[in-house]
């Protein structure tokens, strides 16, 4: 994976990871949607309740909470587990637990947040692999006028680690022009 030069923080890129399943092709696009058990999640910012604007699900050893919500993991299975030890193997880290978000067209995002809740530890390295249409990630710093901007298309895979949680903020906005599915994985660890 190579450096990205990130001011407060540590990001590697990789703009095309070795993947099972011919993602080439759209095959494993479409077992990512089909084999998954999506949910329409609802968080609470600032005291609302809001639904989010995209599908996820939750797989792994743990429990995980953001956003006043408490997720229980389903078991891998047999393709997650290909996938996370390919990203294993790329990032040289390891993983117990996926986050998957299934953006089904240009409409579907998610907010500028910080991955940075307590049960990730001090610094979490978080490998986000993406699958399906490009979308363009953003990542704006806390306190400093600082935007980075990457398209994260087919099989990349972007790691992001050391202080990133704690000093910048990430999401993905809707788009005016149409976009197709995209499945994102965002592995992490839960300490």
């Amino acid at each position: 994976m190579a450096p990205i030069p990130l001011e407060d923080g540590e990001l590697h890129f990789l703009e095309r990871l070795a993947l099972p399943g011919g993602a080439a092709d759209g095959d494993l696009l479409a077992r990512l949607i089909a084999e998954t058990a999506w949910r329409a999640e609802h968080i609470t910012v600032w005291g609302k309740r809001h639904a989010q604007p995209r599908l996820t699900a939750w797989h792994g050893t743990a429990r995980y909470r953001y956003s006043g919500m408490t997720l229980a993991p389903l078991p891998f299975t047999a393709l997650q587990l290909q996938l996370k030890e390919a990203v294993e193997l790329a990032c040289g880290r390891g993983f117990n637990s996926v986050l998957l978000n299934y953006y089904r067209d240009q409409n579907d995002s998610m907010g500028f947040h910080s991955d940075n809740e307590g049960e990730l530890g001090e610094e979490p390295a978080i490998a986000s692999l993406s699958i399906g249409a490009p979308r363009i990630f953003i990542l704006k710093h806390k306190r400093l006028p600082k935007t980075v901007k990457l398209s994260l298309g087919n099989g990349s895979l972007l790691l992001m680690a050391g202080k990133t949680q704690e000093n910048w903020q990430h999401g993905i906005n809707k788009e005016r022009h149409f976009h197709g599915p995209r499945v994102n994985l965002t592995f992490r660890n839960i300490v």
